[in-house]
Protein backbone atom coordinates (compact mmCIF):
# COMPACT_ATOMS: atom_id res chain seq x y z
CA UNK A 1 0.00 0.00 0.00
CA UNK A 2 1.64 3.33 -0.79
CA UNK A 3 -0.26 6.79 -1.06
CA UNK A 4 1.20 10.12 -2.91
CA UNK A 5 3.83 11.73 -0.66
CA UNK A 6 6.59 14.83 -1.04
CA UNK A 7 9.14 12.56 -0.22
CA UNK A 8 10.73 13.63 -3.54
CA UNK A 9 11.36 17.19 -1.91
CA UNK A 10 12.42 15.89 1.30
CA UNK A 11 15.96 16.58 2.36
CA UNK A 12 18.24 14.40 4.19
CA UNK A 13 21.09 15.32 7.14
CA UNK A 14 23.29 13.11 8.98
CA UNK A 15 23.55 14.16 12.59
CA UNK A 16 25.93 12.58 15.21
CA UNK A 17 25.17 12.04 18.85
CA UNK A 18 26.84 9.00 21.31
CA UNK A 19 24.92 6.12 22.94
CA UNK A 20 24.28 7.85 26.43
CA UNK A 21 25.05 6.32 30.09
CA UNK A 22 21.80 5.91 32.48
CA UNK A 23 21.96 8.48 35.03
CA UNK A 24 20.39 8.43 38.35
CA UNK A 25 21.02 10.68 41.94
CA UNK A 26 21.58 9.72 45.64
CA UNK A 27 18.18 9.15 46.29
CA UNK A 28 17.58 6.66 44.30
CA UNK A 29 14.08 5.53 45.10
CA UNK A 30 10.75 6.48 43.49
CA UNK A 31 7.29 5.83 44.17
CA UNK A 32 4.65 3.76 41.97
CA UNK A 33 1.23 4.36 41.74
CA UNK A 34 0.10 2.16 45.20
CA UNK A 35 3.00 4.00 47.15
CA UNK A 36 5.57 1.48 46.71
CA UNK A 37 9.20 2.57 46.42
CA UNK A 38 11.07 1.00 43.65
CA UNK A 39 14.82 1.50 42.20
CA UNK A 40 14.97 -0.25 38.30
CA UNK A 41 16.83 -0.17 35.29
CA UNK A 42 14.84 1.91 32.02
CA UNK A 43 16.57 4.68 30.50
CA UNK A 44 19.42 5.51 29.45
CA UNK A 45 22.94 3.05 28.08
CA UNK A 46 22.33 0.19 26.09
CA UNK A 47 18.97 -2.61 26.76
CA UNK A 48 19.49 -5.89 25.41
CA UNK A 49 16.99 -8.46 24.72
CA UNK A 50 13.67 -6.18 24.12
CA UNK A 51 13.38 -5.12 20.45
CA UNK A 52 10.20 -3.97 18.21
CA UNK A 53 7.64 -6.15 17.88
CA UNK A 54 8.18 -7.81 22.35
CA UNK A 55 6.04 -6.83 24.98
CA UNK A 56 5.90 -3.65 25.91
CA UNK A 57 5.17 -4.62 29.88
CA UNK A 58 5.74 -6.76 32.29
CA UNK A 59 9.55 -6.16 32.79
CA UNK A 60 11.10 -5.18 36.53
CA UNK A 61 12.10 -1.79 34.41
CA UNK A 62 11.03 1.71 34.64
CA UNK A 63 10.76 3.65 31.40
CA UNK A 64 12.01 1.17 29.77
CA UNK A 65 14.55 2.49 26.62
CA UNK A 66 14.87 -0.46 24.39
CA UNK A 67 18.58 -0.41 22.70
CA UNK A 68 20.47 1.89 22.14
CA UNK A 69 19.68 5.52 24.25
CA UNK A 70 21.22 8.26 22.17
CA UNK A 71 22.00 11.62 22.82
CA UNK A 72 24.21 14.71 22.35
CA UNK A 73 26.12 16.30 24.26
CA UNK A 74 26.14 20.07 23.48
CA UNK A 75 22.08 20.88 24.07
CA UNK A 76 21.49 22.22 20.84
CA UNK A 77 22.57 19.64 19.01
CA UNK A 78 20.89 17.51 20.93
CA UNK A 79 17.43 18.98 20.34
CA UNK A 80 18.15 18.93 16.40
CA UNK A 81 18.92 15.24 16.75
CA UNK A 82 15.43 15.54 18.90
CA UNK A 83 13.51 17.07 16.47
CA UNK A 84 14.86 16.00 13.26
CA UNK A 85 14.91 12.07 13.34
CA UNK A 86 12.02 10.31 12.53
CA UNK A 87 11.08 6.60 13.04
CA UNK A 88 12.65 4.27 10.94
CA UNK A 89 15.78 5.97 10.18
CA UNK A 90 19.00 4.69 9.63
CA UNK A 91 21.74 4.24 12.40
CA UNK A 92 25.31 3.52 12.03
CA UNK A 93 27.15 2.69 14.91
CA UNK A 94 30.95 5.13 14.19
CA UNK A 95 33.26 3.77 16.99
CA UNK A 96 34.16 1.01 19.18
CA UNK A 97 33.77 -2.61 18.54
CA UNK A 98 31.06 -2.68 16.86
CA UNK A 99 31.73 0.43 14.70
CA UNK A 100 29.64 -0.75 11.42
CA UNK A 101 26.52 -1.97 13.06
CA UNK A 102 23.17 -0.72 11.93
CA UNK A 103 19.91 0.06 13.13
CA UNK A 104 16.56 2.11 13.21
CA UNK A 105 15.22 4.92 15.12
CA UNK A 106 12.03 3.60 16.50
CA UNK A 107 10.79 6.55 18.21
CA UNK A 108 12.07 9.67 20.61
CA UNK A 109 11.71 9.75 24.62
CA UNK A 110 14.48 11.57 26.56
CA UNK A 111 17.23 10.09 24.02
CA UNK A 112 16.64 9.00 20.72
CA UNK A 113 16.04 5.36 20.61
CA UNK A 114 17.29 2.83 18.16
CA UNK A 115 16.60 -0.80 17.74
CA UNK A 116 19.38 -2.98 16.01
CA UNK A 117 19.94 -7.18 16.73
CA UNK A 118 21.28 -7.94 19.95
CA UNK A 119 24.33 -9.61 18.14
CA UNK A 120 25.42 -5.86 17.28
CA UNK A 121 24.84 -4.20 20.49
CA UNK A 122 26.60 -6.90 22.08
CA UNK A 123 30.32 -4.86 21.43
CA UNK A 124 28.21 -1.31 21.94
CA UNK A 125 29.11 0.79 24.82
CA UNK A 126 27.63 4.11 26.35
CA UNK A 127 29.96 6.91 24.79
CA UNK A 128 29.88 5.21 21.42
CA UNK A 129 29.67 7.60 18.30
CA UNK A 130 26.41 6.92 16.18
CA UNK A 131 25.20 8.83 12.95
CA UNK A 132 21.63 9.15 12.49
CA UNK A 133 20.52 9.43 8.41
CA UNK A 134 17.69 11.69 9.06
CA UNK A 135 15.37 12.42 6.78
CA UNK A 136 11.39 12.27 7.18
CA UNK A 137 10.75 15.74 8.84
CA UNK A 138 7.97 17.83 6.23
CA UNK A 139 6.69 15.06 4.97
CA UNK A 140 3.33 15.56 3.63
CA UNK A 141 0.58 13.62 2.40
CA UNK A 142 -0.28 14.50 -0.64
CA UNK A 143 -4.03 13.84 -0.87
CA UNK A 144 -4.67 14.10 2.92
CA UNK A 145 -4.30 18.07 3.33
CA UNK A 146 -5.68 17.41 6.64
CA UNK A 147 -3.56 15.20 8.21
CA UNK A 148 -0.31 16.62 9.31
CA UNK A 149 2.74 13.59 9.27
CA UNK A 150 5.89 13.89 11.60
CA UNK A 151 8.86 12.21 12.96
CA UNK A 152 8.19 9.89 9.57
CA UNK A 153 10.60 7.92 7.08
CA UNK A 154 9.15 8.54 3.69
CA UNK A 155 10.87 4.88 2.65
CA UNK A 156 8.92 3.43 6.31
CA UNK A 157 5.83 5.20 5.35
CA UNK A 158 5.21 3.27 1.90
CA UNK A 159 5.38 0.28 3.75
CA UNK A 160 3.34 1.00 6.38
CA UNK A 161 -0.27 0.45 6.23
CA UNK A 162 -1.34 3.50 5.04
CA UNK A 163 -3.83 3.67 1.77
CA UNK A 164 -7.05 5.86 0.43
CA UNK A 165 -10.00 4.65 1.48
CA UNK A 166 -13.06 5.11 -1.03
CA UNK A 167 -14.70 7.87 0.26
CA UNK A 168 -11.11 10.08 0.13
CA UNK A 169 -10.02 9.35 3.94
CA UNK A 170 -6.76 8.09 5.00
CA UNK A 171 -6.76 4.17 5.64
CA UNK A 172 -4.52 3.15 8.72
CA UNK A 173 -4.29 0.11 9.96
CA UNK A 174 -3.26 -0.01 13.88
CA UNK A 175 -2.95 -2.60 16.44
CA UNK A 176 -4.80 -0.62 19.51
CA UNK A 177 -6.89 1.77 20.11
CA UNK A 178 -5.95 4.12 23.15
CA UNK A 179 -8.65 6.18 25.07
CA UNK A 180 -7.80 9.90 25.58
CA UNK A 181 -8.45 9.09 29.38
CA UNK A 182 -5.07 6.98 29.48
CA UNK A 183 -3.03 10.20 28.06
CA UNK A 184 -0.28 11.15 30.96
CA UNK A 185 3.41 12.43 30.76
CA UNK A 186 4.08 14.07 27.50
CA UNK A 187 0.70 16.46 27.18
CA UNK A 188 1.40 19.80 26.58
CA UNK A 189 5.25 19.22 25.10
CA UNK A 190 5.72 19.90 21.11
CA UNK A 191 4.96 16.40 19.22
CA UNK A 192 8.29 16.11 17.52
CA UNK A 193 10.18 15.79 21.32
CA UNK A 194 9.82 12.55 23.54
CA UNK A 195 6.79 11.09 23.06
CA UNK A 196 3.50 10.31 25.21
CA UNK A 197 3.00 8.11 28.65
CA UNK A 198 -0.14 6.17 28.01
CA UNK A 199 -1.50 4.80 31.95
CA UNK A 200 -3.46 2.01 32.24
CA UNK A 201 -1.02 -0.74 31.71
CA UNK A 202 0.59 -1.28 35.05
CA UNK A 203 0.90 -5.13 35.39
CA UNK A 204 0.93 -6.47 39.22
CA UNK A 205 -0.80 -3.32 39.98
CA UNK A 206 -4.23 -2.12 41.19
CA UNK A 207 -6.11 -3.77 39.00
CA UNK A 208 -8.45 -0.38 39.17
CA UNK A 209 -5.60 1.02 37.30
CA UNK A 210 -6.03 -0.79 34.04
CA UNK A 211 -7.33 0.68 30.61
CA UNK A 212 -6.66 -2.99 28.58
CA UNK A 213 -2.95 -1.46 27.39
CA UNK A 214 -0.92 -4.72 29.18
CA UNK A 215 -0.74 -6.00 25.66
CA UNK A 216 0.80 -3.91 24.11
CA UNK A 217 4.31 -4.23 22.01
CA UNK A 218 7.37 -2.35 21.44
CA UNK A 219 6.52 -1.24 17.71
CA UNK A 220 3.19 -1.27 17.62
CA UNK A 221 1.11 1.57 16.10
CA UNK A 222 -1.74 2.93 18.01
CA UNK A 223 -4.38 5.50 17.38
CA UNK A 224 -4.87 7.98 20.57
CA UNK A 225 -8.27 9.40 20.46
CA UNK A 226 -9.32 12.55 21.18
CA UNK A 227 -6.04 13.66 20.52
CA UNK A 228 -4.42 16.80 18.59
CA UNK A 229 -0.75 16.46 18.36
CA UNK A 230 -0.51 18.37 14.70
CA UNK A 231 0.81 21.62 17.22
CA UNK A 232 2.24 20.17 20.29
CA UNK A 233 -0.06 17.50 22.28
CA UNK A 234 -3.61 18.27 23.73
CA UNK A 235 -6.61 17.01 24.28
CA UNK A 236 -9.36 17.98 21.26
CA UNK A 237 -12.19 16.13 20.74
CA UNK A 238 -12.84 14.86 17.58
CA UNK A 239 -9.19 14.43 16.75
CA UNK A 240 -6.83 11.96 16.17
CA UNK A 241 -3.30 11.23 16.81
CA UNK A 242 -1.59 8.08 15.63
CA UNK A 243 1.91 6.94 17.01
CA UNK A 244 4.53 4.01 17.47
CA UNK A 245 5.10 2.65 20.78
CA UNK A 246 9.00 3.77 21.26
CA UNK A 247 8.94 2.69 24.90
CA UNK A 248 8.30 0.51 27.31
CA UNK A 249 7.25 -0.32 31.23
CA UNK A 250 7.02 2.09 33.87
CA UNK A 251 5.96 2.02 37.89
CA UNK A 252 5.94 6.02 37.93
CA UNK A 253 2.41 7.46 38.03
CA UNK A 254 0.82 9.08 35.41
CA UNK A 255 3.60 6.72 33.03
CA UNK A 256 3.63 3.91 30.92
CA UNK A 257 4.37 2.68 27.11
CA UNK A 258 4.62 5.74 25.55
CA UNK A 259 3.95 6.55 21.35
CA UNK A 260 6.12 8.83 19.08
CA UNK A 261 3.53 10.81 17.45
CA UNK A 262 3.63 10.23 13.45
CA UNK A 263 -0.07 11.61 12.17
CA UNK A 264 -2.52 13.50 13.38
CA UNK A 265 -5.78 15.41 12.06
CA UNK A 266 -9.53 15.53 12.15
CA UNK A 267 -11.33 11.79 13.15
CA UNK A 268 -13.32 12.20 9.70
CA UNK A 269 -10.18 12.37 7.71
CA UNK A 270 -9.36 8.87 8.85
CA UNK A 271 -10.53 5.42 8.73
CA UNK A 272 -9.04 3.13 11.52
CA UNK A 273 -8.70 -0.41 10.17
CA UNK A 274 -7.63 -3.03 13.25
CA UNK A 275 -5.01 -4.58 12.25
CA UNK A 276 -2.69 -6.88 15.13
CA UNK A 277 0.02 -6.87 12.75
CA UNK A 278 0.60 -3.05 12.28
CA UNK A 279 4.12 -2.98 14.12
CA UNK A 280 7.15 -1.61 13.24
CA UNK A 281 9.21 -5.07 13.13
CA UNK A 282 6.54 -6.36 9.90
CA UNK A 283 7.75 -3.09 8.53
CA UNK A 284 11.37 -2.60 8.84
CA UNK A 285 11.44 -6.43 7.36
CA UNK A 286 9.66 -4.79 4.66
CA UNK A 287 12.22 -1.55 4.38
CA UNK A 288 15.21 -4.38 4.13
CA UNK A 289 13.91 -6.65 1.85
CA UNK A 290 13.42 -3.88 -0.67
CA UNK A 291 16.64 -2.64 -0.07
Amino acid sequence: MSIATNADRIITQRLVGEVWPPLADRHAYRVDADGDPFLLPGMGGVTLGVHVGDPATGYAADHLEPGLSVRHADPAANMALQFLSCVGNEVVVQSGPSAGARGRVIGQHAYVLVDMADEAMNDVSTGDRVVVTARGQGLAFDDHPDVIVKNLDPTLATVMPFDTAGDGRLRVGVAARVPASAVGAGAGMVSEFANTDLMGAYPGLSPDLSLGLETLRIGDLVVLEDQDHRFGRGFREGYLTVGVISTGHCHLFGHGPGPSSILSGPAAAFEIVEDETANLRTYFAAMEASS
